[in-house]
């Protein structure tokens, strides 16, 4: 199986450590309003509505705020949200996806331009960066349920295609295809994890000098930032001197 990214580790400890939770919660909400307004406000017959659902609870989101969520998903003067996908670079060639959920296409899409520009980076066009990455289904444990190899076998028998374990995270990577067999299955033996989704991962990672690993991090919490982007994902590798120093 392939190695873990050592940003990986980063975000998931930066996210524990810093403690975002309003904004985390924000992106969490708009995503329930937003599967809540284009589906059945009833999860049991809106599979994107469940998942948010799912991905909100094992995010620790109160209840009231889910619902507040999918009754103004439900209301007919609810945002309209659109959909958008960024790609861009960053330095020595960094590819960068940045995905978006936007009640204003042309204020985002600033946003976005200005960001790259005034972090070392620049915006590319719809596919420039996307053929290198693979549409795949991502399933996120803690490290605690169980150890790399039980965990392992246990997201192979479910049709997973390949595992990524540290102390703190399982990363369980399926088919886009499957993604929804894999979680159902990974439910029943573990329960709900804490994140499940459709994501983007890079066929390739570049590592990053130690020079410019400050300006590439940099870039990607920037545009992670943004009150209308939902995820970034970059195909960096650091050094294990500069993960260990940007973790601190």
């Amino acid at each position: 199986m392939a190695g873990h990214s050592k940003w990986a580790n980063i975000q998931h400890r930066k996210g524990r450590q810093d403690a975002k939770r309003s904004k985390l919660f924000s992106r969490l909400s708009k995503e329930i309003t937003v599967a809540a307004k284009m589906g059945a406000p009833d999860p049991a017959f809106n599979p994107r509505l469940r998942l948010a659902i799912a991905n909100a609870k094992g995010q620790s989101m109160p209840k009231d705020n889910i619902e507040r969520a999918i009754k103004k998903g439900s209301a007919d003067d609810g945002a309209d949200y659109e959909e958008i996908r960024y790609e861009g670079f960053g330095p020595e060639g960094v590819g960068i996806i940045v995905e978006a959920l936007t009640d204003n296409r042309n204020r985002t899409a600033s946003e976005v331009r200005s960001t790259f520009s005034k972090n070392g980076g620049n915006l590319g066009e719809t596919g420039s960066v996307s053929f290198g990455y693979d549409r795949v289904g991502q399933i996120e444990y803690k490290g605690e349920i169980g150890s790399e190899d039980d965990v392992l076998e246990a997201a192979i028998e479910a049709g997973a295609e390949d595992v990524q374990s540290s102390e703190e995270l399982h990363t369980i990577y399926t088919a886009a295809d499957d993604f929804a067999e894999v979680q159902k299955a990974l439910e029943e033996k573990y329960g709900e994890p804490e994140t499940a989704k459709l994501a983007w991962r890079a066929q390739n990672q570049i590592e990053v000098s130690s020079e410019k690993s400050d300006t590439v991090v940099k870039l990607f919490d920037a545009l992670d930032d943004l009150d209308d982007v939902q995820a970034v994902y970059a195909n960096f590798e650091l050094s294990d001197e500069d993960a260990e120093r940007l973790a601190g």
